[in-house]
């Protein structure tokens, strides 16, 4: 298996380039409308389904496993087709969510942080990230604009760090592939 994964090493390699430009460019341009950033992410979506696709399809013919990456490069596919065709739906449906998840998981913090202090000291910490994630939340329902900026942002840091695992994944793979290669 590490040998058909080593021979399609580029595949991810392509991945995770695409992914780090998306990061980047998310970073260097502040003053793009989010409505261009909403576009850039079905792009890259769209784009990292297909070549997931193709990886499926490699891994396939190769008698390998390829069932997870059939399934998730339909959900990119998907992914970026509502947001081509849906965009503001998709960045509102994104800002609240977020939003939402932030003030339960908010809400769960201080919950289980008077939970645990029974049993350990500096539960407070726990609190004050409750308090923090709960105040975020209310913020992005307040102003859904200034939370999808900041959406961004995190989505472009997750973007790098993807796109980086992927390259270093790639390159490890493709080492695995010249070891495993017979001497000429």
């Amino acid at each position: 298996m590490p040998t058909l994964f080593g021979i399609h090493w580029w595949a991810l390699a392509l991945r995770g380039v695409v992914a780090i430009l998306f990061g980047l460019l998310t970073f260097s341009v502040p003053g793009i409308t989010l409505a261009v950033i909403v576009i850039l992410f079905g792009a890259y979506a769209f784009v990292d389904g297909i070549v997931a696709i193709v990886s499926a399809v490699r891994a396939a013919h190769g008698h390998g496993r390829w069932g997870a990456f059939l399934v998730e490069g339909i959900v990119g596919i998907l992914a970026g087709l509502v947001t081509f065709f849906m965009p503001i739906l998709t960045l509102a449906v994104l800002v609240y969510l977020v939003a939402a998840w932030a003030i339960v998981t908010g809400v769960l913090e201080i919950v289980a942080a008077f939970r645990l202090r029974r049993y350990v000291t500096g539960e407070w910490l726990l609190v004050l990230a409750g308090i923090a994630s709960v105040i975020f939340g209310v913020l992005v329902f307040l102003a859904p604009l200034a939370g999808a900026v900041v959406i961004a942002w995190w989505l472009g840091a997750y973007a790098l760090v993807f796109g980086i695992l992927l390259l270093v994944l790639a390159f490890r793979l493709r080492s695995l592939q010249a070891r495993a290669a017979p001497a000429v």
